[in-house]
């Protein structure tokens, strides 16, 4: 039994915003409220971290926060086939010291997670980790973009959703044909909207920074083109379709667009891309290259206001571990991505709450019910309340800490030596204590 003790604790499903302690017992949340120490503990060591008498673990959570374990529905950790950039282990790790207890990995590994086979290992070694490790299945068999993947079968053996990451569907027939099974499955599907044909140098916005650099860049249109695509077919079809990792103001506004014209569209944002702009390529180089782009400051403002007004429906960090050897290539060669999910919340904290773009208890929506929502897991995950999974993050919110090391394999950030405020001390999963810092 774990007894958290005077925590403020902040759900954004049932509203609860208040100190008061909460216990956990057996992987649930079995009761919350004040005045709950004579119940529970009977005082002996109490202060020291463990009730002596009745071997309760108490965590003194005053002047912090409690909230629902994060959910990333949007992260890479490169197994099988990459694995000296990150593991299901290594990148659960990570997860779990930025306050994750549920991560959605994404399936352009090689082999693809198109196969039975592939996705029974993925799952396999997913619950060798600490924390819950969920994953989509292709869309396309061999991420070619010709040919469905058999969606029921690869369902029923555990994929939680359909994406072809990393690699954007062109065929709009082939999409409208996922749409259509993704909906009598009732599964989510998650798209990478970028157009390649109208891309010249992938990885850097096109504007003044590619042409300073002397590159060709990749167009806001790309993403745009795509984007417009998918809501209209979304719109069409009634398929939930996840519009992955936003980065154009004018995607932003179709994405509300189609929300108003009552297409089922959430839309995802990577904290890279609400806390930077382009002229980070000047500064960090390849560190800030991925795919979509850093765009210019007038996108940035208006992902801003998506977030803000409720079109961005959810924070995913798209971790993308990459070795240090592939990163230190010249800007065209190197891969493109960051990792993310050590500094997710704490970015969050420093560049949306402090300046007011969005309350504590809106970040951890986006962080917390809305993706649990997402894929289907609102039921136990994603809020804090009796009945509950014990599934928890305890971070200070006020704490400074610099960027440094990292539990992941890859160090593959622009972020390292930049002070962000927002802690976490503690990570509970299933009412186990997943990291302590």
């Amino acid at each position: 039994m774990i007894y958290i003790r005077n925590g403020r604790v902040i759900d954004p499903k049932t509203g609860t915003d208040g100190v008061m302690d909460v216990v956990v017992d057996g992987g649930t949340i079995i009761d919350m409220g004040t005045g709950l120490e004579a119940k529970y503990l009977s005082g002996s060591g109490a202060e020291k971290g463990t009730d002596a008498s009745s071997g309760v673990s108490v965590i003194d959570a005053s002047g912090q926060i409690v909230a629902p374990g994060l959910i990333d529905v949007h992260v890479h950790f490169r197994d099988p086939g990459f694995t000296y950039k990150e593991d299901i282990q290594t990148g659960a790790r990570a997860a779990a010291a930025g306050g994750f207890t549920t991560v959605v990995l994404m399936a352009n590994t090689r082999p693809a997670v198109d196969n039975v086979e592939t996705l029974e290992y993925v799952i396999g070694e997913g619950k060798k980790t600490a924390i819950h490790v969920l994953t989509c299945a292709n869309i396309s068999v061999g991420m070619k973009g010709q040919e469905l993947v058999d969606m029921e079968l690869l369902k029923a053996h555990g994929a939680a959703g359909f994406t072809d990451d990393g690699i954007p569907l062109m065929n709009a027939g082939l999409v409208r044909q996922a749409m259509e099974e993704a909906v009598r499955l009732n599964l989510p599907l998650s798209f990478h909207e970028e157009d390649r044909t109208l891309i010249a140098d992938n990885g850097i916005n096109q504007g003044a920074v590619s042409d300073a650099l002397g590159i060709g860049g990749s167009p806001a249109m790309a993403e745009d083109v795509l984007v417009a695509r998918d809501c209209m077919l979304a719109l069409h079809t009634g398929a939930v379709v996840d519009i992955q990792h936003i980065s154009s103001g004018t995607s932003v506004r179709m994405v509300e667009f189609a929300k108003h014209l009552g297409a089922p569209v959430v839309a995802e944002v990577t904290p890279h891309h609400f806390s930077l702009d382009e002229t980070a390529v000047l500064q960090h180089g390849t560190l800030a290259k991925m795919n979509p782009p850093l765009r210019t400051a007038a996108d940035r403002e208006e992902i801003l206001r998506g977030l803000r007004e409720g079109i961005i429906d959810i924070i995913a960090t798209d971790h993308a571990p990459h070795s240090a050897e592939e990163k230190a290539r010249p800007l065209t060669q190197a891969p493109s991505g960051i990792i993310g999910l050590e500094t997710s919340l704490a970015l969050g904290v420093t560049n949306l709450v402090r300046p007011g773009v969005l309350t504590m208890k809106q970040l951890l929506e986006k962080m917390t019910i809305n993706p649990a929502t997402l894929y289907h897991l609102e039921e136990r995950k994603g809020w804090i309340g009796v009945g509950a999974d014990a599934d928890l993050v305890i971070f200070d919110p006020d704490a400074i800490w610099t960027v440094e090391t990292f539990r992941s394999k890859a160090s593959n950030s622009p972020f390292i030596g930049e002070s962000l405020y927002g802690r976490v001390t503690h990570t509970i999963c299933g009412g186990e204590i997943v990291y302590q810092g």
